[in-house]
């Protein structure tokens, strides 16, 4: 038998390490930069390639295998455990939320719970296991301090996630969402502009306003038309190019939204807009209080003003008792919408949400067979509407991300107004631009899921070099232990969280 490898020996005085790995949604990955914030503020440095002193897993309930992956990514860390002597882990999240003493159950060997309510606790309960030697679990039932008084890291240096609002007062019964982040509380106009504002002045261009169901934002403080007077005002910010928001309800989506979408510039034509289903009785069954042909007459009014918002969507299929007439339901709506994407769901039974135990659940070779079905459909239509756009002149944000592809193409990738994703090649002798510039290109080639730009000549191609850019620039050279570039001054760091198209 082999002898266990002794732990690796450190310094008393190094610094340590971490490594945060995300799960689930855009809220998840917005805890995930106040998480790195508050890591660094005390201290941690990232782990970069080397085996990190703490992992840290944020964590989603939505899908049916979030447990599976967080325990099979915990088990795979115990050897790595083992070695480093002071590693520590922490799980915190919806299913830290969720499961709360089960985690400890299953992995004894984790150091610290801490639940969506909690996130400013991570290093004092780091530093108490450490301590004490021994497991922390602190989950608060409701929250005590919003999210952005907290310290945050921020991914990118050009666009990011600005939260309004935290928690949310729908009962839709699929969703287990309201029980781990409890009922909706909204931030102040003043302090959201003020955020909002403090990204421009580090070099942001885009920003996306971010909420379990931001059509409700401002009830709270008794102002139901909040959230299109908080649009308007974004579109006074200087130097704020591109904003966004995710995600309306529909029931909750009014025209004076809309209105503040058509006449407010920098509010781009993208809106993503959940279905869930089309069939009115399964929307009745799910807690969803709209019907199909109120969804449908949302997107005509919003087609009508702003008519080239490119709108996708969420979809679930085989919720409890959809029978094939529901399901065809679906299809037609979907027909009719003209979504660019679309994130498709197979229903999958949520423990502690109602329709967990609702009769008739439907069988998974079922949910197979029409998911397969409406996935089909669904990238016909994107493929479709994808070609209208050839021949069309787009400006693109350079993203730091490349294509699949990117190393043969040689292509670069950019969002365009309504968040499409495009691959574009830069003319032989023209300037690269750096993430964060935008650049003006023709539309040469389209897929279901992306938009391929090749520019024919220099003149087909146009560069705007951003404060973005220079943003970039400065936040490579300080990584890199090297002087910014000349012109490239600024003010402090502060990156920010790309948002993402919703693909299938």
């Amino acid at each position: 038998m082999s002898t266990p490898a002794a732990p690796a020996p450190h310094a008393a005085d190094a610094p340590r390490t971490y490594e945060v790995r995300t799960f689930g949604c855009q809220m998840n990955v917005h805890d995930s930069e106040r998480i790195t914030g508050l890591l660094e503020a005390s201290g941690w440095v990232p782990a970069g390639d080397a085996e990190p002193d703490l992992v840290v897993f944020n964590t989603c309930a939505v899908r049916e295998n979030a447990d599976n992956k967080l325990y099979g990514n915990l088990g795979r860390l115990v050897p790595a455990k083992r070695r480093n002597e002071r590693m520590q882990i922490a799980v915190g999240g919806c299913l830290a939320q969720k499961d709360q003493d089960t985690i400890l159950e299953k992995a004894p060997w984790v150091d610290v719970v801490f639940g969506t309510h909690n996130i400013g606790s991570l290093p004092a309960l780091l530093e108490r296991a450490r301590h004490n030697a021994e497991a922390q679990v602190e989950l608060l039932d409701a929250l005590e301090v919003f999210p952005s008084t907290l310290p945050t890291k921020r991914e990118s240096a050009y666009s990011g996630w600005v939260s309004i609002s935290v928690g949310c007062n729908n009962t839709c019964t699929f969703c287990i969402v309201p029980s781990l982040r409890g009922k909706e509380r909204d931030r102040r106009p003043g302090e959201i502009l003020a955020e909002v504002q403090a990204l421009v002045d580090d070099g942001a261009v885009e920003v996306t306003l971010l909420g379990q169901n931001v059509n409700s934002y401002g009830v709270e403080f008794g102002d139901r038309g909040a959230f299109a007077k908080l649009l308007r005002a974004c579109g006074q910010i200087e130097g704020l190019e591109r904003v966004r928001f995710t995600s309306p309800h529909p029931a909750a989506f009014t025209d004076d939204v809309i209105d503040a979408m058509a006449e407010t510039p920098n509010v781009m034509p993208q809106l993503h807009m959940p279905l869930q289903s089309g069939s009115d009785r399964v929307l009745r069954a799910m807690r969803r209080s709209y019907r199909a042909k109120r969804f449908l007459g949302i997107l005509e009014r919003v087609r009508e003003r702003i008519p080239d918002a490119a709108i996708t969507t969420d979809i679930i299929v085989g919720f409890p008792g959809e029978t094939e007439e529901d399901f065809r339901a679906t299809l037609e709506v979907v027909e009719a919408s003209r979504f660019a994407s679309a994130f498709t769901f197979q229903y999958s039974i949520r423990p502690g949400t109602p329709a967990a135990q609702m009769p008739d659940q439907v069988p998974k070779e079922v949910v197979q067979e029409r998911y397969e079905r409406l996935t089909a459909l669904q990238d016909r239509i994107a493929a479709e509407e994808n070609r209208r756009l050839v021949g069309r002149r787009v400006e693109l944000l350079v993203t730091a991300e490349a294509g699949r592809k990117a190393e043969h193409t040689h292509r670069l990738s950019g969002r365009a107004h309504d968040q499409r994703l495009v691959h574009f090649s830069v003319p032989e002798g023209a300037e690269t631009p750096r993430p964060g510039d935008l650049v003006t290109v023709p539309v040469t080639g389209a897929a279901a899921f992306h938009l391929v730009a090749d520019p024919a000549a220099p003149g087909d191609y146009a560069l705007r070099r951003s404060h973005a850019g220079d943003a970039w620039d400065r936040r490579q050279a300080e990584s890199c232990g090297v002087p910014a570039a000349p012109g490239a001054g600024g003010r402090g760091r502060v990156g920010l969280g790309m948002p993402a198209l919703p693909g299938r």
